[in-house]
């Protein structure tokens, strides 16, 4: 009976040691959503998210047409003449964006943020033609000069003034996107008749400074991307990943080659979707929700310091189970019995651990704080069970085992891909050296009950 009550017991002390654990997750994600603040807070007053499009040639025209005139109570009165404001949208043939994206970091009170400022070049080639008016017209078209529209989610990273050449001519950049195009900017072509034929060739210099992701949408026939970077730790998202791609430690290079026979995107564009700052930030979530296809880019941090902590206290339960099951195992091996108070003390050092963890790797590098933390805390444990244990080398015998538990789970964090592999690994050594370290025990000896049925010979000794 006494040892059934303390299982009972220490599986209690086990359960009460998670309102900790919980208590520390809560701040571990307060901390972050403080974080995201910081992020949004940096990006209403630089740049948030971007967005870019090639551009779109625009022309815009007031036709007269016939309608029927009908009263309140829809009889036909007769036919009327009206005017009817409209735009022809032509989307280039080709485009081509190249540029460079230099990481930079803005900081807000604990939290640092990750921006960007793209050296980009946006080249795009049309051919279109202005159409005719019909044969049937009631009066001929009066046709608007033409512009072209570049869209741009943030217009406030705008760097300096933007430089177009127009078939080698340059052409002034004007605010905004057009009527109904969306936010970013436009140039105004020369005025064109009906039947024209238009071949016009661009070229878009532009810095455009932006935070964590980049969108790009490919609305000509044919897109091409090019960008390089020297951030080494790249995240592709969005509806089409690169052609090609190499990522090192010294940044990396990716290439994108979309066309429209793939892409929705110039029938969602004539449709009303258009780039805005939601869009852009949409892309940094996988794409979920947004309506315009776009390809993707963000300069993220793998497991950034709170993601590591946030793992890190996933495996508490796991450390107090270890070491409860250490205890017990010892208190029963070795008839030294350990106060259930002794239990709990011990396990609340080994849940603020994680606290101390997310609190320093605000401050300093997160390695460093981990070290720092877990040093602290096998260290205090170390020496409160040398005094309980009555013994020092089985006090820091246990410091030892915790050591190696500490720098498992760091593996495990910092190991991106491999995580699960490990730690399923690492559970089943474990497990196999209590299997071993017990395989001659007597459990009914132990809990005072006689045994069932004839007694097994014992184990042949190797």
């Amino acid at each position: 009976m006494r040892l059934a009550l303390k299982i009972v017991i220490v599986a209690g002390l086990s359960l009460a040691i998670l309102l900790p654990l919980l208590m520390i997750r809560g701040v571990i994600h307060d901390r972050q959503r403080f974080r995201q603040e910081a992020v949004e807070r940096i990006a209403q007053s630089e740049a948030g998210r971007q967005a870019v499009a090639p551009p779109v040639l625009v022309v815009p025209y007031t036709e007269t047409v016939a309608v029927e005139d009908v009263d309140a109570q829809g009889r036909v009165l007769g036919v009327v003449n009206r005017e009817r404001a409209g735009t022809w949208q032509f989307f280039p043939q080709t485009a081509t964006l190249t540029g460079a994206l230099a990481p930079y970091t803005r900081r807000l009170g604990l939290h640092e943020v990750r921006m960007y400022s793209l050296s980009g070049q946006l080249g795009a080639a049309f051919e279109a033609r202005i159409p005719e008016d019909a044969a049937d017209a009631v009066a001929p078209r009066r046709i608007g000069r033409p512009y072209l529209s570049y869209g741009i989610a943030d217009v406030r990273g705008l760097r300096g003034t933007p430089r177009l050449q127009v078939d080698g001519a340059a052409v002034a950049v004007e605010q905004g996107a057009g009527d109904g195009m969306g936010a970013g900017v436009h140039a105004t072509l020369a005025p064109v008749s009906a039947g024209d034929v238009l071949r016009v060739g661009t070229a878009f210099a532009f810095e455009l400074a932006g935070s964590a992701s980049l969108a790009v949408v490919p609305l000509a026939s044919d897109t091409r991307v090019a960008l390089d970077s020297p951030w080494p730790h790249p995240q592709f998202n969005g509806r089409f990943l690169p052609q090609s791609s190499a990522i090192g430690a010294d940044g990396f290079r990716a290439e994108w080659a979309v066309s429209s026979l793939a892409s929705d995107a110039q029938r969602q564009h004539r449709q009303g979707t258009r780039i805005d700052r939601e869009l852009a930030s949409l892309v940094f979530f996988e794409h979920s929700g947004a309506d315009l296809d776009v390809l993707g880019i963000s300069l993220v941090d793998p497991v950034d310091a709170y993601v590591r902590a946030d793992r890190a206290s996933k495996y508490g339960v796991l450390f107090v189970l270890l070491t409860f099951a250490a205890f017990f195992m010892f208190e029963l091996l070795r008839q030294l019995r350990i106060h259930p108070i002794q239990y709990a003390l011990v396990g609340m050092a080994l849940a603020i651990f994680f606290l101390l963890l997310v609190s320093l790797s605000e401050r300093i590098a997160f390695g460093t704080a981990y070290l720092a933390a877990s040093a602290a805390c096998i260290g205090l444990i170390g020496l409160y069970l040398a005094a309980v244990l009555r013994s020092r080398a089985w006090g820091f015998g246990f410091a030892g085992m915790l050591g190696l538990l500490y720098a498992a789970l760091y593996g495990l964090l910092v190991s991106e891909d491999n995580a699960l592999v490990l730690g399923a690994g690492l559970l089943f050594v474990i497990l196999a050296a209590v299997m071993l370290a017990t395989r001659r025990v007597d459990w009914y000896a132990l809990g005072g009950a006689p045994a069932r049925g004839p007694a097994l010979p014992p184990l042949p000794e190797h």
